[in-house]
C-alpha cells in the first residue's frame, strides 16, 4: 500500500493492527474470552430454522442446544459483536468515500462467476468452521494470542495453504 492508498480513506495497516490488538485484548478482560464469529452465524442459522420448522430444530442435537431454559439465541455477545463490525465496516466506508456497490474481479472472470467462487468459498469456509468448533479469526487472534499451540499450526497451514491457491489462481485476477 502507497501513500496515495491512505488518503483514500485506508488505515495504515500497523494503526489497525494495534487498534485491533486492543480490541482484543479488551474483549479479554471484559467477555473473559476472545474474539470470534462462526458463533454468530449458528446462532442466525438456528433462530432461522426455528421459525421454519420449531420442533425439527429443538430436537436437533446442535442446534437445539441454543433453545434449551427458553433462552433467545440472539442475545449473546458474539452476535452484538458481528453485528458491530458490520456497522463499523459500514461507517468506514461511509466516512472513507469508499461506498459504492462493486463485484472486485479480474478481468478474466465474470461478476457471475466471481460471485460463485466467493459463495463457494464461503460454504467451503463454513463448514470448516463448523468442524474445527471455530473460525479463522478465532483460531487466529484469540487462539493465537493464547499461544495455542493448535491455532498457531491452524493458521500457518492457513497461510502456507493460501500461498499456494495465489499462485494457482493468479492468472485470473491479472
Amino acid at each position: 500500500m502507497n501513500e496515495n492508498d491512505y488518503a483514500k480513506g485506508l488505515w495504515n495497516p500497523y494503526v489497525a493492527g494495534v487498534a485491533l490488538g486492543l480490541v482484543l485484548l479488551l474483549t479479554f478482560y471484559l467477555m473473559g474470552t476472545g474474539l470470534g464469529a462462526s458463533g454468530a452465524v449458528s446462532r442466525t442459522a438456528a433462530v432461522v430454522g426455528h421459525a421454519v420448522a420449531p420442533q425439527a430444530v429443538e430436537q436437533n442435537g446442535y442446534l437445539g442446544g441454543y433453545f434449551k431454559g427458553g433462552k433467545n439465541p440472539l442475545i449473546d455477545w458474539m452476535v452484538f459483536e458481528v453485528l458491530g463490525v458490520f456497522i463499523g465496516g459500514l461507517v468506514a466506508s461511509l466516512t472513507g468515500g469508499r461506498m459504492k456497490l462493486t463485484v472486485a474481479k479480474g478481468p478474466r472472470v465474470s461478476s457471475g462467476q466471481r460471485l460463485a467462487m466467493a459463495l463457494g468459498g464461503g460454504v467451503i469456509v463454513g463448514i470448516g468452521a463448523r468442524f474445527a468448533l471455530g473460525c479463522t479469526s478465532g483460531q487466529g487472534l484469540s487462539g493465537g494470542a493464547t499461544l495455542a499451540l493448535g491455532s498457531w499450526v491452524f493458521m500457518m497451514a492457513v497461510f502456507a495453504t493460501a500461498f499456494i491457491f495465489a499462485i494457482v489462481i493468479r492468472r485470473e485476477w491479472v
